[in-house]
């Protein structure tokens, strides 16, 4: 996953031809007149122009508005997804899905990194189980399918929500580190063992030195030498995430090629023009545009014409991309997105980057604004924010991000010593509701675009499914996206 970052080196020559030689607008503060990048006027350090680097996978996602929800005949009744009208801002996302040997890459680095703490390997494997079928012989797909090399461009499958997430986090500080090794602040340093390795949050923090690098950046501090990256020399890139559900949506939807002037030409039902799913073009004509169940026991065809091409899934790269680039926007893997399930959504949303999360949290800082510690495996501590905590904000808000009823009096009123009390735990939000009460919990996310073992219905990107994210599937997997910060237009068009 070498990186090469285009991104120049903010030495003091470097800062200097950034800022502009002489009395220039640019190498002078607007506000006080003293010289930006020189040391003679103390330092202060500015950089304009800023274009943010494409990280490895990754697409370039224009944002807008778009009418957000299902537009198909709504079979199941459940009326999760009524259309609305929101505004995605820009971001990027997997040119696909993440594959077998991305994960397998992740699983050897932790293996050899985090040799004293085997459990988490073993926490980070796939659920290889889930081909098992009581009535079925998948027994060689149980084997095979994640280790064999057959299946190494096909997408990973048997992963929960939770290791989705633990995937991204190693992907951002893997992506960090080469940037930081690629311009020589650092050295490589194969040999990190446990919780002494590389993670960005913990290096802009001060607590990871690693092995300083041939060209260390220069402070322009004139009392200082060198120094460590800072997070607003804006040479790291943002985190790799789950999409919320609105940006997976709005990307699947690719609505760029179906646009004119904003004008919406026609609403799309699936990532491409028309209301079927085979391919309308002369020369492919009838061909099918994803890997999906066509109908009672055909997964693929017939021999000597395969429908789809896949008995199970398919690599990565099949069919068309959509116009934003991005293959397997339907159909192969159902994906999944960051957003908790909740059955109205729709009904208790922002306009704007709309997103369903779940109980905000923050990280532990000393007197000096340091993280305190880690955990037994090099990361992060985090705790639940407190009432108290809130309360003690100078921006308290009623909301408190916790369930459904999020902002009105009644779930700000806490009965006991914390939310872990019975009278306040979400987890009974819909106990009752029916003979066996409810599966909707906190625990609940949202999966999106249908696989290999549905029918053509899920492959809209507006239809939504939840599954608990401890939990995995033979159908499941996903793909990371990242934050476009600055201006939502690419300035590499």
């Amino acid at each position: 996953m070498r990186f090469k970052s285009s991104l120049l080196l903010i030495t003091l020559a470097a800062a200097m031809v950034l800022g502009s030689c002489g009395n220039s607008k640019k190498s002078v503060s607007s506000t006080t007149g003293w010289a930006y990048n020189n040391p003679d006027f103390g330092g202060f350090e500015y950089r304009s122009g800023y274009e943010q680097e494409t990280g490895p996978g990754l697409v370039f996602i224009e944002g807008g508005t778009f009418i957000m929800g299902q537009v198909e005949e709504d079979v199941m009744r459940e009326w999760n997804n009524v259309p609305r009208r929101v505004t995605v801002p820009s971001f990027y996302m997997d040119e696909t899905e993440v594959r077998n040997v991305d994960y397998r890459e992740y699983l050897y680095w932790i293996r050899r990194v985090f040799a004293d703490y085997p459990e988490v390997y073993r926490k980070a494997l796939p659920d290889t189980l889930v081909w098992r079928r009581p009535m079925a012989y998948n027994e060689p797909l149980v084997e095979n399918y994640f280790r064999h090399p057959a299946y190494s461009e096909y997408p990973v499958v048997g992963v929960n929500w939770l290791q989705a997430s633990d995937f991204c986090s190693w992907r951002t500080d893997r992506v960090n580190e080469m940037i930081l090794i690629d311009n020589g602040i650092l050295e490589m340093d194969v040999n990190q063992q446990n919780e002494n390795n590389f993670d960005t949050e913990a290096y802009l923090l001060g607590q990871y030195d690693g092995i300083e690098g041939r060209r260390p950046m220069r402070d322009l501090d004139p009392n200082k030498d060198t120094r460590r990256v800072r997070y607003d020399d804006g040479m790291l890139l943002p985190r790799y995430r789950l999409p919320t559900e609105a940006e997976w949506e709005y990307a699947a939807l690719g609505l760029v090629g179906n646009s004119y002037q904003e004008r919406l030409t026609n609403r799309r039902i699936y990532p491409w023009d028309g209301h079927i799913v085979r391919n309308a073009s002369k020369k492919e004509r009838g061909r099918m545009m994803a890997n999906f169940v066509r109908g009672t026991g055909d997964y693929m065809g017939m021999a000597g014409s395969l429908n789809d091409g896949g008995d199970v899934t398919v690599p990565v790269k099949s069919y068309y991309p959509n116009d934003y680039g991005l293959f397997c926007m339907a159909g192969n893997v159902n994906e999944w997105v960051a957003d908790v399930y909740r059955p109205l959504s729709f009904a208790d949303t922002e306009e704007f980057s709309p997103f369903r999360g779940n109980i905000f949290q923050t990280k532990v800082l000393d007197e000096e604004g340091m993280v305190v510690d880690k955990d037994e495996f090099g990361r992060i501590r985090y705790r639940t924010e407190t009432d108290e905590d809130i309360l003690d904000r100078p921006n308290y808000r009623t909301s408190d991000n916790r369930n459904f009823r999020d902002g009105d009096a009644v779930s700000n009123i806490a009965t006991g010593e914390g939310w872990t009390e019975a009278e306040s735990n979400t987890s009974s939000m819909y106990a009752g509701t029916g003979p066996m009460g409810s599966l909707i919990s906190d625990r609940s996310r949202v999966y999106k675009g249908g696989g290999w073992r549905d029918r053509a219905f899920w492959l809209s990107p507006g239809t939504r499914r939840y599954l608990d994210e401890r939990e995995a599937r033979d159908d499941l997997g996903f793909r990371c996206a990242m934050t476009r910060v600055g201006r939502p237009e690419s300035g590499k068009k």
